[in-house]
């Protein structure tokens, strides 16, 4: 990119009170007292020179700049007309002057978009919120799809003005303020210079519209907060903390917007007998010990609210598990569904009869 030479008038060198042979720590220190000394926020402070102050060292104090300084006498390399917040050095600034400045971030944020004098695209200000709410279901209840009816109390629709926020038999207007952009030019005087932004309109709050006539229940806003009823399908194979979106169920946007989504987070219970793992599920079960070493037949329940029958073979340990197939929870993706896992304890009486003790008694003879 060529170089573009702005004739001077200023010697910087003379500015700052250096000599030409000054090292860049000399530069430094004797920006930060003339800078301390000059800034317009202090007592005595001139703007007019603290800017020349500033344009001196932005260009003795890099090495590049300096060298074309020096080379073509009172000339430098840079931008026409105008300030570069590229070239300054906050950092060195802030920490030279104990940070003296005010609100420097209103300035960064001046000047990110306060130069352009086209249009950004600009958050939709009308949206409804997205609501989000917990749903407890019982273990057994998510073995098949089901219906929810659920009551939230929620900013709804405006029935009156149907959510314009506009008195009926009245329209919505452009905003006089901001002729319906939405934002309004903001002027403001720094340190640095004038400094132009756009801001939110004040007056429609970034909308572009307004009612001619507000609305006598929402006052304008084109909704209200009441309870409300509303129907959820519930898939089967739910599981713990999965988040179910009902899209346009959450808040109702403000004069027409777009309404959020509600967000359902679901709980699962604790099961009296059943403890769920994925898709499977586990029952503990107590056998006794003749059971265990002759084998039999139990019934069991199944989440179902069925008892089905389980073969326990013979020479059962205590802790050994079973599967049942097919018996679990059904996969999300509708597919087929988990497995029941059947943990046998073999249960020990704490009191015995008389003929049982008996008869362990002659078990014990005969080596069980």
């Amino acid at each position: 990119m060529p170089f573009l030479f702005i004739a001077m008038s200023k010697d910087y060198y003379n500015i700052l009170g250096i000599e030409k042979t000054a090292s860049a720590e000399d530069i430094k220190k004797a920006y930060y007292k003339l800078a301390h000394q000059y800034h317009p926020d202090k007592k005595g402070g001139d703007e007019a020179k603290f800017k020349e102050i500033n344009e001196a060292y932005q260009t003795l104090s890099d090495k590049d700049k300096r060298a074309q300084y020096d080379h073509f006498g009172k000339t430098f390399n840079g931008a026409q007309g105008g300030f570069n917040q590229q070239n300054v050095n906050w950092e060195d600034i802030m920490g030279g002057m104990g940070g003296d400045f005010g609100n420097i971030e209103d300035i960064f944020n001046m000047f990110s978009g306060g130069f352009s004098t086209g249009r950004r695209k600009q958050k939709d200000t009308r949206k409804g919120n997205n609501l989000e709410m917990i749903l407890e279901l019982d273990l057994e209840s998510i073995l098949r799809s089901q219906e929810k009816e659920i009551f939230i109390t929620k900013k709804s629709t405006c029935e009156r003005c149907g959510g314009s926020g506009a008195e009926p038999g009245t329209s919505v207007k452009e905003c006089f303020t901001c002729r319906g952009t939405g934002r309004v030019q903001e002027i403001r005087k720094t340190f640095l210079g004038t400094i132009s932004q756009y801001v939110i309109c004040p007056d429609c709050h970034g909308e572009g519209v307004k009612p001619e006539k507000p609305c006598n229940v929402c006052h304008g806003e084109g909704r209200i907060k009441k309870e409300e009823k509303i129907k959820i399908n519930i898939p089967a194979g739910v599981d713990n903390n999965q988040i179910i979106k009902v899209k346009g169920k959450g808040e109702a946007g403000k004069r027409g917007g777009e309404a959020g989504d509600l967000y359902i987070r679901i709980s699962i219970k604790p099961h009296k007998f059943f403890e769920r793992n994925g898709d499977d599920v586990y029952l503990k079960q107590n056998i006794a010990f003749s059971e265990a070493t002759l084998g039999g037949r139990i019934k069991i329940p199944t989440l179902e609210g069925e008892k089905i029958i389980v073969k326990i073979p013979n020479g059962t340990e205590s802790g050994k598990i079973l599967k049942i197939s097919k018996r679990g929870i059904p996969h999300f993706s509708g597919i087929g569904r988990g497995n029941l896992y059947l943990q046998l304890n073999i249960d020990t009486p704490e009191k015995l009869t008389k003929r049982q003790k008996e008869l362990l008694e002659e078990l014990k003879k005969e080596g069980l």
